[in-house]
């Protein structure tokens, strides 16, 4: 069984940067996608980001286009989402995800992190 734990979120000012990692215990992330969504107060969870293994064929919500790069390191069962130019609106907590297939749908994802929290101030 495979079990998340993200980390790296806290408070940061309109247009800094932080970087997130999520990283896995009790399994590997070898032969499994990964993904990172984000959940905003009131709102519906989001896809943002997601990597395919091995790493490879990133892709992006157009929102985070530009800004944002998700990576891994299967040597150390960690995943990464370096996000830069933050926007108030990327406040939201951030849950990594891992699964068979490289998908947009939280559905195809089995295995989910709790979360980390990041709140951009503007």
């Amino acid at each position: 069984q495979v079990q998340l734990v993200e980390s790296g979120g806290g408070p940061v000012q309109a247009g800094g940067s932080l970087r997130l990692s999520c990283a896995a215990s009790g399994g590997t992330f070898i032969g499994l996608a990964m993904a990172w969504f984000r959940q905003a107060p009131g709102k519906e969870r989001e896809f943002v980001a997601a990597i395919s293994w091995p790493a490879g064929g990133p892709n992006y919500t157009d929102s985070v286009k530009g800004r944002f790069t998700i990576s891994r390191d299967d040597a150390k069962n960690t995943m990464y989402l370096q996000m830069n130019s933050l926007e108030a609106e990327d406040t939201a907590v951030y849950c990594c995800a891992a699964g068979i297939f490289r998908s947009p749908r939280a559905s195809q994802y089995a295995y989910w992190g709790r979360g980390t929290q990041v709140t951009v101030s503007s």
